[in-house]
């Protein structure tokens, strides 16, 4: 067989496979329904144990690698997984008859909240002067027009959130309203004339992305306010997901956030900064790469290429920001002291201190 005949007969074995990973999902939507008519939880741990151990001796008996069958399946799995979650938020029909506003829908959490909430059929309409969201009915100005919705999701940037929301006690609307700021100091003062109006108010902060499709082991932060019926219709709105729910009060959250968010995007961009600054090229540097820095490289890279604006409201509008900007400063400064003072038990001693803190956290 010559090239183009090979490459043809490899083309059709990828057909196949899709076909097969297509088949696959079809039978994970199925056990998902059985599951949960029986009440039991979308993930189970020890079963994909045994999936992937599995799949790791047929590979090996085959003459392949065990880590790509790994790797192989994991993929599989959790694409498994976020298929019997988004039916699984489907079926609940949580929605049904009832009625959302998104402000600032068209941003990409206001979006990926758009999409959340009409899968639990939820009539969702969009409030955003940047355009309609298809799908969607659509207001240019949010206060254009009846506040008569269930739930209303400011998902506006963290600058005007805090106006949107003394607004809307001013309007005292029925239903539930919650923000999902990255930060609340800078809400906090519109949350509270929220809470002073009697609106049922609560704060969510979904900590993932707005490209998550699986919620599993993704986080969700829910401010408790002090309204109830608030707090728990933010909460039923993940309960048929496999996203972890936490709940804390309004001035913690921030201080963790600036340790979370604000020191975690400060290193990468030290980093990045560093790299640029520095004069050698990327290309020549991905030469030389090791584990740790092209690991390191990746998450920078995704940092440096989100938006710069909202990074920026994270670091400044915190009030507990500057803590971890410090903590920061002052562990660097350490680092650079032990080594300009030859002092390798000092370098050691804090190696063991951060591998001490570690080895008790887990994500």
């Amino acid at each position: 067989m010559d090239l183009d005949e090979l490459r043809t007969e490899l083309g059709e074995v990828d057909q196949q496979l899709l076909k097969l990973v297509a088949r696959r999902q079809e039978l994970a939507s199925r056990i998902g329904a059985i599951k949960r008519a029986a009440g039991q939880a979308t993930r189970d741990y020890a079963q994909e144990k045994r999936v992937v151990g599995r799949a790791r001796q047929r590979a090996e008996s085959l003459g392949l690698p065990g880590d790509l069958a790994e790797q192989l399946m994991i993929a599989l799995i959790e694409s498994s997984l976020s298929r019997q979650e988004q039916d699984g938020v489907a079926a609940s029909g949580r929605g049904t008859g009832k009625s959302a506003l998104v402000i600032g829908g068209r941003g990409k959490i206001g979006g990926w909240f758009v999409r959340f909430l009409g899968s639990q059929g939820y009539s969702v309409e969009v409030a955003d002067p940047s355009g309609p969201v298809e799908g969607c009915s659509h207001r240019h100005d949010w206060s254009d027009g009846a506040l008569d919705h269930d739930l209303i999701v400011v998902a506006a940037p963290l600058g005007a959130s805090n106006q949107v929301l003394h607004d809307l006690a001013a309007a005292r609307p029925a239903g539930v309203v919650f923000d999902v700021g990255s930060l609340k100091s800078p809400l906090r003062s519109g949350l509270r004339a929220l809470v002073d109006a009697g609106v049922a108010v609560t704060s969510v902060h979904p900590m993932f992305g707005p490209n998550t499709d699986l919620l599993s082991r993704r986080h969700v932060v829910f401010v408790d306010l002090g309204n109830e019926t608030a707090n728990q219709v933010a909460h039923e709105l993940f309960d048929e997901t496999m996203a972890v729910q936490v709940s804390m009060d309004l001035e913690s959250h921030d201080r963790v956030i600036a340790y979370v968010l604000g020191l975690s995007h400060a290193i990468n961009i030290a980093f990045a900064t560093a790299l640029a600054e520095s004069g050698e090229s990327v290309p020549r540097l991905a030469e030389v790469s090791s584990t740790t820095f092209a690991a390191q490289l990746e998450v920078a890279r995704a940092v440096s290429g989100d938006n710069p604006h909202l990074y920026y409201e994270i670091q400044a509008l915190n009030d507990y920001g500057t803590e971890s900007l410090s903590a920061l400063l002052v562990a660097v400064e350490k680092i650079r002291s032990v080594i300009r003072a030859g002092d390798e038990p000092g370098f050691v001693r804090l190696m063991e201190s951060g591998r001490d803190y570690l080895a008790n956290y887990e994500v």
